[in-house]
C-alpha cells in the first residue's frame, strides 16, 4: 500500500478540524465543536485505566490523518475520551450533544454518567447532556465503540475486513468509530427538534412541519400551566422567508394547524443551471433556527412518444452522472476538509455532469449542502448490510446469466444473507431515518433501496416505506439486478457487453452503472493491484474509449427510452483505478475538453429525442 495524500490532507490545520457548522439545514447561533484531539484506547470492554495515545477526531483510527492507523477488529472495543470546558454563558437551558455518525455501535457517558447508546454507523444522533454537565469546569466525555463490519448485519456499505476473490477490489478498508463531526449546542427549554420543509412546486407553496420538545420533562403541571399563561400562543411559529437577502414573507403559523403551507411569491425554480435557494428563519418561543429550501419537483411521466421519462420542474430531464463513493486516501470515509468535499462536486460539474450517485454511503451533511448550492443532483443509496454475501449468487450469476437477475424473488432471505430478523428491522429503521435526515435537501432526487442484491430483502416493502416518508422523490427499488418490478426505475448495470434493453412499459429505463475504464497513473497509485473493466494506457486512450462507449451504447439508446446514465466512477479508490480522477484528486485522467464535449452531446441528443 502506498500512502497517498490529497492537497487538503497535506495542508491540514490540526487545530481547526472540520470547524464549519455541521448541520446547515438547521442552524443555531450556539455551536461548540468537539472535533480535534481526543484520548483513545483499543482493547477490552471495560474503561481503560490508561489510554494508548491521541486520536484526531473525526478521523477513524484506520486512517492516516487520525494519527493511529490501526484496524479495529470485531473482538476489540475502541474507547474515546474528551476533556472539555464550556463557559456558563454558553448554556441557555438545555445542552445537546450531537454525533454526525459513529460506526457501528456505541455507548456514551458524560462525567461518568451514562447518557445513551446508538446502533448503526451512518446516521446522526443526539443526547441531552444538561444534567451531567459542569459549567466552567472540566467535563469528561467518554465513548465506547464496537464495530463488527461484515461480521454483523448492520449497514456497512463498501467496508470489509477480509477481502478475497476476484471482486475483492470493489470493497475497501473499513472505518470504525467516530467519523463525522461531534459538537454541542445550547437551546431553550422549549425548542425545535426537527424541521420538514416540502416544496409544493405546482401549487407554488412551501409546506412546513416541525417537531418540538414542548418542554417535556422540564415542568410539573402547575409550572407548565404558568408557562402557558405567560405565553398564550405556545404553538406559534414566527416565520420569515428571504430570497437573495430580501424578505418575501413575514408571518406566524400554528405548528399544529391543518394547513401549514405558505405561498411563495415570484417563485424561482431550483435547477442545476440555476440553483436558487430561499433562506428561512423560524422562531419558536426563544428558539431560533435558520434553514433553506429550493422550489423544485422530480417525477416521471410519458413523453410525447409514449416513453416513460424523468422530469424536473415538469420538463423532461436527463440525469447524467457519475458514481460517487466518498473515499479519501488519508481519511477513508471522512473528507479531509470541507473544501475537499466541494472540490469533487465542482470538478464533476465542470466536466458536464449534473448528477452524483452517492453509493451505499450517507455522506456528511455538508456534502448535500454544497450540492444544493452548486446545483448538483444527488441519487442517494441506502448503505447495504446483512450477512456475508455469496459472490457467485449476487455477482457472477446475474452478470453471466442476466435472466437470473430478472426473475429471482428476494423473499429467499438465506440466498441474500438476510436471515437475521433483527438486522432486517435495523435496515428498515435506518432507511426511514436516512430519509428524514436528508429530506430537506433540494438536490436529492432519488432514493435507492438496494444495490446488486447486497443484503436485499422485501424490496417492494422498502419502496412502500420510502413512499410513506417521501412521496415527492423517485425510487430505484433494486439497482442493477434482482428486479422486483417496483419503484420508478428499470435499473441496468452493464460493464461487460454492448448495451441492449427493453423498456418495461411502467418505469423509466436508467443505466445506473457502466464504464469503469481503468487507467493507471504512476505516482498516484495506492495499490499494486489494479482493478477496472477495461484497461487504457493513457489520457488519449481513455478519452477515446469513453467517446466510443457513448457512441455505441448511449446516444443510440436515448431515443429508445434510455433516460439516465451513471458512469463508474468519480475517483480511484484503493485497488480500483477506474476513476475520472486519481485517488489523491491531483490528476484528471481524461482530456477535460473531450469528456465535456461527449457529455454535452448527451443533452442535445436527449432534447432531440423527446417530444
Amino acid at each position: 500500500m502506498n500512502q497517498l495524500k490529497t492537497k487538503w490532507g497535506e495542508q491540514l490545520n490540526t487545530g481547526k478540524i472540520h470547524s464549519e457548522y455541521p448541520r446547515p439545514t438547521m442552524v443555531r447561533d450556539s455551536f461548540f465543536s468537539l472535533n480535534g484531539e481526543w484520548d483513545y484506547a483499543i482493547g477490552g470492554k471495560e474503561k481503560p485505566s490508561k489510554y494508548d495515545g491521541r486520536i484526531l477526531v473525526p478521523f477513524s483510527p484506520e486512517t492516516e490523518l487520525s494519527g493511529v492507523q490501526k484496524v479495529l477488529q470485531p473482538e476489540e472495543y475502541l474507547h474515546y475520551r474528551k476533556i472539555f470546558t464550556i463557559p456558563e454563558a454558553f448554556i441557555s437551558e438545555r445542552v445537546l450533544l450531537h454525533f454526525g455518525a459513529v460506526d457501528q455501535e456505541c455507548e456514551v457517558w458524560i462525567n461518568g454518567k451514562w447518557i445513551g447508546g446508538h446502533k448503526g454507523g451512518y446516521l446522526p444522533f443526539t443526547f441531552d447532556i444538561t444534567d451531567g454537565l459542569k459549567p466552567e469546569e472540566d467535563n469528561e466525555l467518554t465513548v465506547r465503540v464496537r464495530d463488527l463490519t461484515e461480521k454483523s448485519s448492520h449497514a456497512r456499505g463498501k467496508q470489509k475486513l477480509v477481502r478475497t476473490g476476484k471482486m475483492a477490489s470493489i470493497f475497501y478498508t473499513p472505518s470504525s468509530g467516530i467519523w463525522k463531526p461531534v459538537w454541542i449546542e445550547s437551546v431553550p427549554g422549549r425548542y425545535i427538534k426537527s424541521l420538514k420543509l416540502t416544496p409544493l412546486f405546482d401549487e407554488g407553496k412551501l409546506e412546513i412541519k416541525t417537531v418540538t420538545n414542548d418542554g417535556e420533562g422540564l415542568f410539573g403541571p402547575e409550572e407548565y400551566h404558568g408557562v402557558l399563561e405567560r405565553n398564550p400562543y405556545p404553538n406559534m411559529l414566527h416565520i420569515q422567508i428571504f430570497f437573495k437577502g430580501a424578505c418575501i414573507y413575514n408571518g406566524k403559523m400554528d405548528k399544529n394547524a391543518e394547513d401549514t403551507t405558505i405561498t411563495i411569491p415570484e417563485m424561482h425554480p431550483w435547477t442545476p443551471e440555476t440553483p436558487d435557494l430561499y433562506q428561512i428563519r423560524i422562531q419558536y418561543g426563544r428558539d431560533v433556527v435558520l434553514s433553506y429550501f429550493g422550489m423544485r419537483k422530480f417525477h416521471k411521466q410519458k413523453d410525447g412518444n409514449g416513453i416513460w421519462r424523468f422530469y424536473l420542474n415538469n420538463q423532461p430531464f436527463f440525469f447524467h452522472g457519475v458514481l460517487a463513493q466518498g473515499y479519501w486516501p488519508e481519511s477513508l470515509m471522512t473528507p479531509p476538509t470541507d473544501q475537499a468535499l466541494k472540490y469533487d462536486i465542482m470538478k464533476m460539474k465542470e466536466l458536464g455532469f449534473n448528477t452524483l450517485r452517492m453509493h451505499v454511503k450517507v455522506e456528511t451533511e455538508r456534502f448535500y449542502y454544497h450540492c444544493d448550492k452548486l446545483g448538483m443532483i444527488v441519487w442517494q443509496d441506502m448503505p447495504n448490510g446483512g450477512g456475508e454475501y455469496n459472490t457467485t449468487f449476487v455477482t457472477y450469476l446475474p452478470n453471466g446469466i442476466p435472466m437470473i437477475g430478472k426473475h429471482v424473488k428476494d423473499k429467499h432471505y438465506g440466498w441474500f444473507a438476510r436471515k437475521d430478523e433483527a438486522g432486517r428491522l435495523q435496515y428498515q429503521k435506518d432507511l426511514q431515518e436516512m430519509i428524514l435526515f436528508l429530506y430537506n435537501h433540494p438536490s436529492i432526487a432519488l432514493w435507492t433501496a438496494f444495490n446488486e442484491g447486497w443484503g436485499q430483502f422485501d424490496a417492494k416493502k422498502a419502496t412502500e416505506l420510502i413512499r410513506a416518508e417521501d412521496p415527492y422523490r423517485l425510487i430505484n427499488e433494486a439497482c442493477g439486478w434482482f428486479d422486483q418490478k417496483g419503484g420508478d426505475v428499470n435499473s441496468i448495470h452493464n460493464y461487460l457487453r454492448p448495451l441492449q434493453f427493453k423498456t418495461d412499459g411502467k418505469r423509466v429505463t436508467a443505466l445506473t452503472e457502466f464504464g469503469g475504464y481503468a487507467c493507471p497513473v504512476l505516482g498516484h497509485l495506492y495499490s499494486e493491484t489494479e482493478f477496472g473493466y477495461k484497461d487504457c494506457k493513457n489520457e488519449d486512450g481513455l478519452s477515446d474509449a469513453y467517446e466510443q462507449l457513448y457512441e455505441r451504447d448511449i446516444y443510440p439508446n436515448i431515443s429508445k427510452g434510455l433516460s439516465a446514465t451513471i458512469y463508474t466512477q468519480l475517483n480511484d479508490i484503493e485497488d480500483e483505478i477506474n476513476g475520472i480522477l486519481t485517488y489523491d484528486r491531483k490528476i484528471c485522467k481524461f482530456s477535460k475538453s473531450r469528456i465535456r464535449r461527449v457529455n454535452e452531446k448527451v443533452y442535445r441528443v436527449f432534447e432531440e429525442s423527446v417530444e
